[in-house]
């Protein structure tokens, strides 16, 4: 199944006018389609899975901002450290500071998100309010070494906050999960992490992301809606 390319153009469009960042999610998509949606001006894409995404920055424009949006391991950082424009799923202390390690190898500081676990459902991923608060204070403070001050994530910009509501039918649970995750958003955003801009708030996908928008987000993740479901053989 190609792009389609009206309903692109329509969303695109529509996100545009109410600035919000689009985020073409091309996970399991041929680089045929991809090229598609960058011939029509998109650059930011979403993928899932770290050896796909490698495969495809090789082989596509490197003007594209590639995304990562999946469960990430921390074994797996390496391969994506010196070209990832955006890790929106950080979801433990301990893959931030692997973040940290491999974007310093790179001489990079590498952009990140913090993903709160917002869903009734144990197959997402993400931190609760206790474990974000220590980690934002974490990143915050600074270590004090002899005379001088270190940051202990000097390589990473926390830039702001993703979430995924429930796969429900029920509007009003994705609304009560996108709200609360826009609160918390709100909580942190005044305070700048390492001198950086908490300005990202990544919430809202194919299905749900009206809803999202109405709820204060400013980047959606859209796949289905673009390219279709993948049809396999």
């Amino acid at each position: 199944m190609s792009v389609n390319i009206e309903i692109y153009k329509k969303v695109a469009e529509e996100l545009k006018e109410k600035k919000v960042a689009l985020i073409a999610v091309s996970k399991t998509k041929p680089v045929e389609e991809i090229l598609e949606l960058y011939n029509l001006g998109q650059r930011d894409f979403g993928e899932n899975y770290v050896q796909e995404l490698v495969e495809k920055y090789e082989q596509l424009p490197k003007d594209i901002h590639w995304h990562f949006i999946g469960h990430l391991q921390s074994n797996k950082v390496k391969q994506i450290a010196p070209f990832i424009s955006l890790i929106h799923s950080v979801d433990s202390e301990r893959l931030l500071r692997e973040i940290n390690k491999e974007a310093q190898k790179n001489n990079r500081i590498i952009d990140c998100l913090l993903q709160v676990y917002i869903a009734k459902e144990e197959t997402k991923f993400g931190l609760d309010e206790e474990e974000l608060n220590t980690i934002i204070n974490n990143a915050h403070n600074t270590n004090n070494i002899g005379s001088k001050s270190e940051k202990p994530f000097k390589n990473i910009s926390i830039k702001g906050l993703m979430g995924m509501a429930s796969f429900t039918d029920n509007k009003e649970i994705i609304r009560k999960e996108f709200h609360h995750l826009k609160t918390l958003f709100d909580t942190y955003s005044p305070f700048p992490i390492h001198y950086s801009s908490f300005t990202i708030l990544s919430m809202g996908m194919s299905a749900d992301y009206e809803t999202a928008i109405e709820e204060g987000s400013n980047m959606v993740r859209i796949g289905s809606l673009l390219f279709g479901k993948r049809i396999y053989s």
